[in-house]
């Protein structure tokens, strides 16, 4: 196989598609297959959109006959994973500023980054689609690739012990589970708001992520009468811990991909719960797919399940099978597939 270049403009430990790379170019090493991972050689301190221009300029100028396997909009990929989605369609969800200039330029790479890469990676049936209707793009040359799941050891009674001292937990306790940052596309609001709704007295739910306008939402949390309810932990390094003691997770989310989240939440025993706009809904089945992020009949469904454990139980067993068949290394194994065949 010939030498694999990986890009991505930010160099980052953090984020889904710097996680997502770091894993494909470990595997790639495994397999014994050459590859380099190419990040921007410019500034921190330039402007973003600047930055995205002056990247393409320098991966696509100094191309010649590399093989370029790409998580970034660029003008020049062989291979393109559409990791972040249709940036067209999330602006029709997403109010964002007209005079931010990164906007236009994503708009302007990203069609010619569909139209010019040999075979594209798409992480849902949804984002195909969304490929497809926008840009007119031969459906052949996309490939659906799932998400993949590293499996853990689950050792609940060590992850309660250890978060029952910090947050004064009671095993009467239901847990419910919100994991990601920048709340308002994801949805923390619409978290509120069903957890406001819901009659359960003995329910205790976590939002663990980075957000600035933090206090925007501890003050809509008291508003709502939830201050002995919610916990707003920050980000958090034990995330596992989490998910494991969780009962439900809620992801109310208005434009995702495929929300790695899920995923995780699925494969840690939770009963997950998520928006159709969320390519991660494929997996799930239909009562747990929130028309919208302001659908509230998910607010009876949550509350019917809490009170059947039996119910419950069953759900959190079916959705660690589901992630379980959904691994991280039958990802890698599409995903070098679909690079073969654009060689």
């Amino acid at each position: 196989m010939k030498k694999i270049h990986l890009i991505r403009e930010k160099a980052s430990k953090f984020g889904g598609a710097e996680v997502y790379l770091s894993r494909l170019a470990q595997t790639l090493s495994d397999s014994g297959v050459e590859h380099q991972v190419m990040h921007s050689i410019f500034p921190k301190f330039l402007p973003s959109w600047l930055r995205i221009i002056l990247f393409n300029l320098q991966v696509c100028l100094t191309k010649k006959n590399k093989f370029y396997f790409s998580l970034e909009r660029i003008v020049c990929p062989d291979v393109y994973r559409a990791g972040d989605g249709v940036h067209k369609v999330f602006l029709t969800i997403e109010n964002k500023s007209k005079l931010n200039l990164l906007h236009p330029i994503y708009l302007f790479l990203e069609k010619r980054c569909f139209n010019n890469a040999k075979r594209i990676i798409a992480n849902s049936y949804m984002i195909k689609n969304e490929i497809i209707n926008t840009y007119d793009i031969n459906s052949e040359k996309i490939d659906v690739v799932y998400n993949g799941v590293e499996s853990k050891v689950i050792n609940y009674e060590e992850s309660f012990k250890k978060l029952s001292k910090e947050f004064d937990l009671d095993k009467i306790n239901l847990i419910l589970l919100y994991v990601g940052s920048g709340f308002k596309r994801k949805g923390v609001e619409e978290f509120l708001q069903i957890i406001s709704r819901l009659a359960n007295e003995n329910i205790k739910a976590f939002i663990i992520g980075k957000e600035k306008n933090i206090k925007y939402y501890e003050q809509l949390s008291g508003d709502l009468g939830l201050s002995e309810k919610v916990v707003f932990t920050g980000p958090r390094q034990d995330a596992d811990d989490f998910y494991t003691i969780s009962d439900v997770f809620l992801f109310p989310t208005r434009y995702e991909p495929f929300s790695n989240v899920v995923l995780e939440a699925m494969s840690f025993e939770n009963a997950v719960f998520t928006t159709k706009q969320n390519g991660a809904h494929e997996v799930l089945g239909s009562e747990y797919i929130m028309l919208n992020s302001k659908d509230m009949s998910v607010v009876d469904k949550i509350g019917q399940l809490l009170k059947d454990s039996k119910s419950l139980e069953k759900i959190k067993r079916e959705n660690k099978l589901i992630a379980k068949s959904l691994s991280i290394d039958l990802n890698m194994k599409k995903t070098i597939k679909v690079i073969s065949k654009a060689q």
